[in-house]
C-alpha cells in the first residue's frame, strides 16, 4: 500500500452533541502514517451556529477539501457516501430523580399488565367480566354501568400501541434486528435520502467553494 493513501469511510448520519466538529467525528481514517491519521481526526471541519436541534448536509468534497489544506499531496480514496448529513443534537442534563421515576413507572406498567393479561386469559380473553370482577373485589358491589376501568383501558391501548410501534426502548432478549427495527431503518434510509436530494435542488449542501 501506498504511503501517500488516505481511506476515508463516512457513513450516511451522523449524530454529534458538540458545536465544534472533528473530522474524527463524522469519518474513520486509516493510512500507514499514524501520524498524519491523528493530526487530521483533530482537524475542526464545520462550526455549528446555533444551540437548537438540527440537521446539516455535507459533500464529501468539504472534507477532501479540509484534509488538503494540511496534507496536499495524499491521495485520498473515499470508501463511503458522497453525501451525509451531521445531525445536532445539544447536550442535556442527565436527572436522576427522573430516571428513577420512569423506571418506578415502566415496572408497575409492566407488573399490572402481566397480571391483567393472565386474568384475561384464564377467563377466554373475556375482558368485561375480568372489570366486573376486579371492580366487585375492590368496591364491594357489582358495578351497574361504565367506570374508570373502561376508561382507562379505552385510552391505555392506543397508547401503548403508539409507544410500542415508536420503538423507544433499547433492550431486547436477541441479536437480531425486530420487523420494527428493520422498518425504522428504511425510514431513516428514506429521510436521508430526501433530505440530501432537498439540500441539493434548494443549493443547500455544504460542499467547496
Amino acid at each position: 500500500m501506498d504511503k501517500g493513501n488516505l481511506y476515508i469511510k463516512v457513513d450516511k448520519n451522523n449524530l454529534v452533541k458538540n458545536n465544534i466538529v472533528y473530522l474524527k467525528d463524522v469519518a474513520k481514517l486509516y493510512s500507514v502514517d499514524s501520524n498524519m491519521v491523528n493530526d487530521l481526526n483533530n482537524q475542526v471541519i464545520f462550526e455549528i451556529p446555533s444551540n437548537k436541534k438540527s440537521n446539516y448536509i455535507f459533500s464529501i468534497l468539504k472534507l477532501v477539501e479540509a484534509i488538503n489544506k494540511l496534507y496536499p499531496e495524499v491521495q485520498i480514496i473515499n470508501l463511503g457516501e458522497a453525501d451525509f448529513i451531521i445531525y445536532y443534537e445539544p447536550p442535556k442534563k442527565r436527572l436522576i430523580l427522573l430516571e428513577y421515576l420512569k423506571v418506578t413507572v415502566v415496572s408497575l406498567m409492566v407488573f399490572f399488565g402481566a397480571a391483567f393479561t393472565i386474568m384475561t386469559f384464564n377467563e377466554d380473553a373475556n375482558v368485561k367480566e375480568v372489570f366486573y370482577i376486579i371492580y366487585k373485589l375492590i368496591m364491594g358491589n357489582e358495578k351497574t354501568g361504565g367506570s374508570i376501568l373502561e376508561i382507562s383501558y379505552a385510552i391505555g391501548l392506543p397508547v401503548g400501541i403508539i409507544l410500542f410501534f415508536n420503538h423507544f426502548s433499547k433492550i431486547k432478549l436477541g441479536s437480531d434486528p425486530t420487523p420494527m427495527q428493520v422498518q425504522m431503518r428504511l425510514y431513516e434510509e428514506d429521510m436521508d435520502k430526501t433530505l440530501i436530494e432537498n439540500a441539493g435542488r434548494e443549493g443547500k449542501t455544504i460542499d467547496i467553494l
